[in-house]
């Protein structure tokens, strides 16, 4: 079975920084894409940046410009969301999510991710 646990999430002001984690288990780690989504109030859910760990490349969304960075320890095999630089407009639900097919595609929608995490909370307000 496959499971993804979140962690890191909080009330922070603009201009703050947060890493939030996802620890898999019941899967192997480095094999298969994850991704980053998040979900504000009352909108669909939409692709932050993911990585099908097959060349090593990460692909982001246009919208973060930047400020976001996603990084792995296959050791503790959990993955992981650098957020620098947040904005109000950033405060949304962050979800991790893992597709168990392999593939050299870059998995953009939600739609491609058959497993999720249970999502954190993440709010920027001033």
């Amino acid at each position: 079975q496959v499971q993804l646990v979140e962690s890191g999430g909080g009330l922070v002001q603009p201009g703050d920084s947060l890493r939030l984690s996802c620890v898999v288990s019941g899967e192997t780690f480095t094999s298969v894409p994850m991704g980053w989504f998040r979900q504000a109030p009352g909108k669909e859910r939409e692709f932050v940046g993911g990585n099908n760990w097959s060349g090593g490349s990460v692909y982001y969304a246009e919208s973060i410009k930047g400020r976001f960075t996603i990084s792995r320890d296959s050791a503790k095999s959990t993955m992981y969301l650098q957020m620098d630089s947040l904005k109000p407009e950033d405060t949304a639900i962050y979800y991790c999510a893992l597709e168990p097919t392999l593939t050299s595609r870059s998995l953009t929608s939600a739609s491609d991710y058959r497993y999720w995490g249970q999502g954190t909370q993440v709010t920027v307000s001033s």
